[in-house]
């Protein structure tokens, strides 16, 4: 299929898919502990349903909150709650985290069955009950995602299916072993969200995902589920580049994708729902991608939420020295940690650990106008420009420039030959324009 819109700028990066024909492993043996984090979506963390000392079972509810924007957690191994305790998260801050120590028999919780759904209601009431938030990274609760204020005005369905980041498979494993959970996922989401079409976009260095998907899709006769080859492109990926690229329509910053009448969601994720919906077991491993110059053995494998880094570090072989820099997501947008010790979430897509050789930076020298940056800024901001206002803490420039827009993807770092951290300037910058807008209320 053609592009309904235009294809956006952007940049080129060495892919590095080394992992691509690595079938998933589990990741066995089942970790002596896990620590499953009580904040891993957006929005309000929630609260511990069980204390120090009471058996757990597999796809047991052990959290919920009653905050609008938050989902249930439930566990990924059976055993017995040893406490609830505070740890530093990736980001800084603490976390609250149930540790759990396993009996290694993976038990699991009575009742679990597919649920029986008869409704839109009931739909979206069974995707929150499932723990499901965004699985490309986001984490944004799916079910507050499929009950937009005017549901009879969203009526496409897009699927991301780029995974444009370099070193990341793990969409693509789904695309190739999932691919019926994601159709099923895909037709009950048209069927109780009334919506009319899909688009499936996926890059073209996905040939054979491309051509698999097709081919079930011819067979079950599904012509209102289309797959839009992309160009292979960093970001393409980015949910603002994918709605104006598939539909033609432009999505400025604070609009939300139904607001144009469509509903975006990452391919694991709507896989997850047609698991979720045939087999009745919530939100409790994920498929994650394990690669690095440090990483002794990249797969791709499937891990418990709650085991440590470290652990999934040791079943993929190990270190092969000191890592340098350990990168949880992708190289671009995702975030580097301060340590292995930090547990599996529910929108970890990838562990990345680099040596010293492929984690080095150079350093920072002064810009020369080339004007790179603005060449390879998807939505045509002007990076160097934004750097100086910055500099100059000047924020009526920043709002000038629009650095709200910014989606923070680091195309404009990458291709900097001065090597400048645009993409960071502009999150601080943004967050500079924030705080002064606060001040002025």
């Amino acid at each position: 299929m053609v592009f309904k819109g235009k294809s956006l700028k952007g940049i080129k990066v060495d892919h590095n898919k080394a992992t691509e024909g690595s079938e998933t492993e589990r990741m066995i043996p089942v970790p002596a502990y896990v620590y499953i984090s009580m904040s891993q979506h957006i929005g309000a963390p929630c609260k511990p349903l069980l204390g120090p000392g009471e058996m757990v079972r597999v796809g047991q509810l052990i959290a919920d909150s009653d905050a609008f924007v938050s989902v249930p957690i439930h566990s990924s191994v059976s055993g017995t709650v040893e406490k609830i305790d505070g740890i530093r998260s990736a980001t800084g801050g603490e976390d609250k985290v149930m540790v759990i120590k396993t009996d290694r028999k993976q038990d699991l919780v009575e009742g679990i069955k597919p649920p029986r759904i008869r409704s839109r209601e009931g739909f979206v009431r069974e995707v929150r009950a499932s723990g499901l938030v965004g699985l490309g990274g986001a984490a944004f609760p799916t079910h507050i995602k499929f009950a937009p204020k005017n549901p009879d005005e969203v009526k496409t369905l897009i699927i991301n299916g780029a995974e444009c980041e370099p070193f990341i498979t793990s969409d693509y494993r789904t695309m190739i072993e999932d691919t019926d959970d994601i159709i099923s996922g895909i037709k009950l989401t048209m069927k109780y969200l009334d919506m009319e079409e899909c688009f499936i976009g996926i890059e073209s260095n996905k040939p054979d995902a491309i051509e698999l998907i097709k081919e079930k899709l011819d067979n079950q006769g599904l012509d209102n589920i289309k797959v839009v080859t992309l160009k292979s492109s960093y970001p393409q990926g980015a949910e603002r580049v994918l709605v104006e690229v598939i539909t033609g329509k432009k999505m400025a910053a604070g609009v939300l994708p139904a607001e144009l009448g469509v509903i975006v969601s990452n391919i694991t994720t709507i896989a997850f729902l047609g698991q979720y919906f045939r087999t009745g077991m919530p939100l409790i491993s994920k498929r994650i991608t394990v690669d690095g110059s440090a990483v002794r053995q990249p797969k791709n494998i499937r891990a418990p939420i709650g085991a440590m880094i470290s652990d999934v570090i040791d079943f993929c072989g190990g270190y092969r020295g000191k890592p340098s820099k350990i990168i949880m997501g992708g190289p671009m947008m995702g975030r580097a940690i301060f340590s292995d010790n930090l547990p599996i979430v529910k929108n970890n897509n990838a562990i990345l650990a680099f040596t010293g050789r492929q984690a080095y930076i150079e350093e920072e020298t002064a810009c020369i106008n080339c004007g790179r940056c603005f060449r390879a800024c998807p939505i045509n901001l002007l990076p160097y420009a934004l750097c100086r206002a910055y500099d100059r803490q000047d924020i009526e420039r920043l709002k000038e420039l629009d650095v709200m827009q910014c989606m923070e993807c680091g195309s404009c770092a990458y291709v900097c030959p001065a090597r400048k951290p645009l993409g960071f300037t502009n999150k601080i910058g943004k967050q500079l324009v924030k705080e002064a807008s606060e001040n002025d209320r």
